[in-house]
Order: structure tokens, then sequence, then C-alpha cells
């Protein structure tokens, strides 16, 4: 049976708001979202027909500042996924300190389906759809699943224009041509990185000494995947859409990657002494470290007794469920949670954010430098929580991204 996710983030938030005596109010009023809007997208495919596609914008609290969170095409996409995945975001941009708010956006359609073109129409008439609740001052949407910069260009376009001037700071994740920034791309899996490294430092393991398993091999799957075969870890397993594959010896995870560039899937590589395997065998492969940086609910209560690692860093969005994470934690198996360990993306989509707003630009040194100091600042604070309350990082990390919401909420009041 498939988790809903948003009843699963609910679950999350009552479970740290007993473990910090949280006002009941401020509870209740965190289990929802502000905004939640729904719009149909009649679009004129190439055929000639009209197809009406359902698109989703949600903003979970915008109390500290915009809303901030990806927009996602798929055909799974559906208003409890995005209603989760902004609370989040959430959390995420807390946990970082980061003066935003969670927002999170989607439309229900398969992009591997449909032309440049339409996915273009789709696109724009999207962001004509939720134009009002979208905006520098409002809410910054940013690439997700099946989403790029691309299609960030033809959203800033399509708000600009109607808006009469060009206005960078409506989207992050743009081309560096029109106000992007340098080290967006692969900022969630470097952020990864920087998170598995400060971990590896507390629990005195060497790095490069580490067997890796990886789910997806997209943009932050594929990332991690690269810079932990650099650094000289082997990588064991990796999956795309298509299934995964297993070498015992480790994979080439370069040659993998220029096999991927070039349009291809896992499905169709082979050399020797590879194997493919399906994702239940990639999730339970054992290894030291396992990624899921896929999509949420991979790891449940069907399948977390079998999970053989010593760390589940997590490159995705809620890719454990709450009964399977109780299940890790007794058999010690360390979990950084995707709000810390993922918020490598937010944070450089934070760097886009304030400098097209001073159209002033950073080097990639700086990013990287800036994105490190605020991704192992985050992990200290988790870890020094987790030990002083003797609690996971997960718990930890909702302690301190919750209760900073919480105080924001305490302040300001509820209005009228």
């Amino acid at each position: 049976m498939s988790v809903n996710p948003f009843k699963m983030a609910q679950e999350q938030i009552e479970i740290v708001a007993k473990q910090i005596d949280l006002d009941p109010n401020i509870t209740e009023f965190l289990k929802n979202v502000e905004r939640a809007l729904i719009v149909s997208i009649p679009i004129i495919m190439d055929d000639g027909s009209i197809k009406i596609f359902e698109g989703y914008r949600v903003h979970h609290t915008t109390i500290k500042g915009p809303g901030k969170g990806g927009i996602r095409f798929s055909p799974e996409v559906n208003l409890d996924e995005v209603k989760a995945l902004a609370t989040w975001m959430t959390w995420k941009s807390s946990l970082l300190n980061l003066p935003l708010g969670g927002a999170k956006g989607g439309v229900c359609c398969d992009p591997s389906q449909l032309s440049m073109k339409e996915i273009q129409r789709i696109t724009r008439r999207y962001t004509a759809e939720i134009i009002n609740i979208i905006g520098p001052d409002i809410d910054v949407p940013a690439p997700d699943v099946n989403t790029n910069a691309q299609i960030m260009s033809w959203i800033m376009d399509t708000y600009s224009m109607q808006k009469g001037r060009t206005i960078p700071a409506v989207v992050t994740g743009k081309p560096i041509e029109i106000g992007g920034s340098v080290g967006r791309g692969p900022a969630t899996g470097r952020g990864l990185y920087f998170v598995l490294q400060a971990l590896c430092e507390k629990m005195e393991l060497d790095l490069k000494d580490l067997s890796i398993v990886v789910q997806g091999f997209g943009n932050v799957g594929g990332t991690i995947a690269e810079l932990l075969f650099e650094r000289g870890c082997k990588i064991l397993a990796i999956s795309d859409i298509t299934g995964g594959i297993y070498c015992e010896e480790g994979l080439d995870i370069k040659e993998l990657a220029e096999w991927r560039d070039n349009g291809k899937y896992l499905d169709s590589y082979s050399g020797d002494k590879i194997k493919h395997i399906s994702n239940d065998s990639l999730l339970t492969s054992k290894c030291d470290v396992l990624i899921p940086a896929a999509i949420e609910n991979q790891i449940t209560s069907d399948n977390a007794d079998k999970i053989n690692c010593k760390i589940v860093l997590e490159g995705a969005n809620g890719p454990t469920t709450p009964e399977a994470d109780e299940i890790l934690n007794k058999k010690e198996i360390t979990v950084v949670p995707d709000i810390l360990a993922n918020a490598g993306g937010v944070c450089v989509s934070y760097f886009e954010y304030v400098q097209d707003t001073n159209s002033y630009f950073w080097n990639l040194e700086r990013i990287n430098k800036e994105l490190e100091k605020i991704i192992v600042s985050a992990f200290e604070k988790v870890w020094e929580v987790s030990k002083e309350k003797k609690v996971s990082l997960r718990l930890a990390a909702y302690i301190i991204a919750v209760s900073r919401i919480a105080k924001a909420i305490e302040l300001r009041g509820f209005y009228p």
C-alpha cells in the first residue's frame, strides 16, 4: 500500500511536537498549508487536439520570507505530494537558517511523451495560471523532477512579459546567461558530499574506503556518485528509471556518465561483471552508504529490515517513511535526513536569488565555500542536538527547524 506523503509529513511534525512540547495551536497550524492552488492547463497538442493537464502550486509557510521550492513534471504528481514537498521545504530552509519559507509545485504530465514545443506550452500556461502567487517577494520556484534550466527560462520569460520588465529573481536554477548562478546544477549533490564528509569525521570513517550504492542517476544521484568516484570510493550500484546495475568490483562512474549524457539508459549498458538488478535489490544491496536520490517513499516498513548499510544519506525528499525510520534506528543505521542532506540545492538557489536581487554575481569558489560553510554548520548543530538529547539525526534536525518556525509564529502571532 502506498504511503500518503502529506500524512507522512504531518506525522513527522507530530513526532517532533511531542519531543519539544510544542504549543498544540502551533502544531495544528504547521500541519496545514497556507495556500494551495490547483490550475487547469489546456494545451493545443502538436496534432491539433486539446489536452487538459492539472497543475499545482502550494505554499506551506511564508512566515520567514518568500516561499522556495521546485516545480516537477511527472505523471505521479498530485496535490498531497506537492503539499508534503512544500512542508519539507519549510524545514529545509529553516534548518539552514535561510530567510525563506516552503513551497512546491508540479504539473501532472509525462514529459517523455511530449515534444519540446508541448512542454514549452505547458510551462508557459502553467506560469500564467500561478502568476499571482509567485514572484521575488512571494514565492520563488526552481527545477525539480523532470524540469531543468530551460523550463526555468520559460517561466522567467512568461512572468517578465506579463510584468513588462525582466525579473530574473522570479525563479532560480536558470541558465547563467539570464541570471543563473554558477554551481547551481550540482549544488544538491555537492551538499550531500559535504555532509557525508562531515559525518565520516564524526564517525571516524575514511571516506575513500567506503562502498556506495546510489538510487538515481539524475542531477542529484549523478553528481554525488561522480564526486565520490573521484574521491576513490567504490560505487557498487546505481540506477535510473529503467533499473539498476551492480558490480562487486565497482562501477566506472565517469564512463556511465558519458553513456547517460549521450541519451542512453542503464538497461542497455553492459560490461564485464555487470549485473542488472531491480530497484528492490539495489536498495537492499550490502554497502557502507546507501544514497536514495530518486523519489519519496522508497524505504518503507516492507523493506527496511533488509537494508544492509551503515549510513543512509537521503538525497531525495522523503525517501524513508516514519515506520521505516524506526526500524533503521533499531538496526543502528545512521540516517542523515533529507532536510539536511540534500539542502545544498535550496542553499545555492538562495545564493542565486541574492545575486539576482543585487545584480552582483559570485564566482564558483565563493559559491562552494559559502555552501560548505552553511551546510557543515547546520550538520554540526544537528549532530550536537542529536548527542545532547540522545535522539536520531532526523529528530534533531526537525527539533531545530520546527523550533525556529514556531518561534517566528509566536513572535508574529496569528492574524487577525
